[in-house]
């Protein structure tokens, strides 16, 4: 089946931001993992829909008044139409 032109299938993302987030933030940001880093940095990272979805996240790190340092998809191996690898 042929997607329309500049349509892509979910992908997974990793967000780093400067800060720590405190647990009850993971709710807010949905289905994306919120995970505390060394350095004083906090992860979010998932499978996002879409580019609507990615910046859904990325305007909930603004509001926040998070300073975001990081964007980095993940790339994947395809193992059906949706369905990608585990994160790492």
């Amino acid at each position: 089946m042929a997607r329309a032109p500049g349509r892509h299938p979910p992908a997974r993302y990793e967000l780093l931001v400067d800060g720590h987030l405190d647990d009850y933030w993971s709710a807010w940001f949905g289905d994306v993992t919120v995970t505390r880093e060394g350095a004083g940095t906090t992860s979010l990272s998932g499978l996002v829909a879409d580019q609507a979805e990615l910046h859904g996240l990325l305007a909930k790190i603004r509001d926040l008044g998070l300073t975001l340092i990081s964007l980095t998809r993940i790339e994947t191996a395809d193992v059906g139409d949706h369905e990608i690898d585990s994160p790492r």
